[in-house]
């Protein structure tokens, strides 16, 4: 029985770790010293505010100097690393800044927009009234004047930009001030492109206009799965005196301390990382639509994120392509969405992304046998190995 857990564990490190290219946009590698973190001491412990427990200054020490990190980081007020994922994250904010029957405006799911939080997620739960901002799938994108309709008729008590699909920057700040007059907080769910705000290369929403920026700890950002909140002091100050015991009790401490070593390498080497990540996917999705593949956005230059979109019309065919990825070990979700994140954590660079297209090329649209193209995706796989952008030499 232990030997089979551990045959189980070892099959999916050298296939997924060595073995494929991993290309879903909500995955990423820690670095080696922030993954031991994950096993270290603070994995026994618990702490909380009540100072109930005794036995916590090293726990707290680590908890205060990530929030710092954090606030440096995301130029924020406040910060607070206890959410256990992005989901929560958004929990906390939408629970405490609103009230049921208000009206929440976000991306609608047909659109882009993250499912957890649209009617049959958060807002059902929450009963909240959720309105979808109106979007042009055309540009991927908001419609900035009929939004601004919308909120001034409308008055809806919270407005959050982000989505789970995204390419390119959102419109906070054309829409943040209408927000505001109207009544209405405005928030970020960052879950996807927060390593790239962090590194300066899509948008800064807390400079734009939006009070706070949430979400996902572990997608463009490289650190462990969880969450986070960055924002300003208002409402800042009273969601974190929320949090506990309502939504977080143990805030798994050593994963509060793999993301505050995560923050430090976003504040050393996330500009370069991501600004890398912006070159790749351009170059990722330029190839692949000059091969032919559907991907969106070609009057737009395609993305300014880490996802390359493609529009297959509908699922079932997007899922065939995945499914046939996945047999010449390329990995992508069913979307599909192609995200650059994680190869350019390894330390891929433009050249990589022209032989990716290829190999999704040979796959998809030359029909070529999935064996032959095992053979050289691991080969590419094999010579980037080493994360980078990290403190490990």
């Amino acid at each position: 029985m232990i030997d089979q857990i551990f045959e189980i564990v070892k099959a999916h490190e050298k296939w997924r770790g060595k073995q494929c290219l991993n290309l879903i946009p909500s995955e990423n590698v820690m670095s080696p010293s922030a993954r031991a973190l994950l096993a270290s001491e603070f994995a026994h412990r618990y702490t909380a505010r009540d100072r109930f427990y005794m036995g916590t200054r090293f726990t707290d020490e680590i908890e205060q100097y990530g929030e710092k990190l954090a606030k440096d980081v995301f130029k924020a007020e406040i910060a607070d690393l206890r959410p256990l994922s992005g989901h929560i994250a958004d929990l906390i904010v939408l629970a405490n800044l609103t009230h049921s029957g208000d009206t929440l405006i976000c991306t609608s799911p047909d659109d882009g927009g993250y499912p957890g939080m649209w009617k049959e997620g958060l807002a059902g739960f929450l009963k909240l009234k959720a309105t979808a901002f109106p979007f042009s799938k055309r540009d991927y994108s908001i419609k900035v004047d009929e939004a601004q309709k919308l909120i001034v008729k409308t008055k809806p008590k919270m407005v959050i930009f982000g989505g789970s699909f995204i390419v390119l920057p959102q419109p906070v700040k054309e829409l943040a001030k209408t927000a505001r007059e109207n009544g209405a907080a405005v928030g970020f769910d960052g879950s996807h492109v927060l390593g790239l705000i962090a590194g300066e290369q899509f948008q800064d929403p807390l400079r734009e206009g939006a009070q706070l920026l949430f979400g996902s700890t572990h997608k463009s950002f490289f650190g462990p799965q969880g969450g986070i909140i960055v924002g300003n002091r208002d409402p800042g100050e009273c969601l974190k005196e929320k949090i506990f015991p309502a939504y977080v009790d143990n805030a798994h401490w050593n994963r509060i301390a793999a993301l505050t070593l995560a923050l430090a390498e976003m504040k050393k080497f996330g500009k370069a990382y991501a600004a890398q990540i912006v070159r790749n996917s351009k170059t990722l999705a330029k190839c692949l639509s000059d091969y032919g593949f559907p991907v969106i956005c070609r009057h737009l230059g395609f993305t300014k994120s880490h996802q390359v979109i493609m529009d297959y019309g509908d699922m079932p065919k997007a899922r065939k392509a995945a499914e046939k990825f996945q047999r010449a070990n390329i990995i992508t979700d069913c979307a599909i969405r192609i995200g650059t994140c994680e190869v350019t954590r390894k330390g891929m660079k433009e050249s990589e992304m022209l032989k990716i297209a290829e190999l999704l090329k040979r796959t998809a649209i030359d029909d070529e046998k999935a064996e032959t193209i095992k053979k050289d995706v691991a080969r590419l796989s094999g010579e980037f190995q080493k994360v980078q952008y990290c403190f490990d030499k």
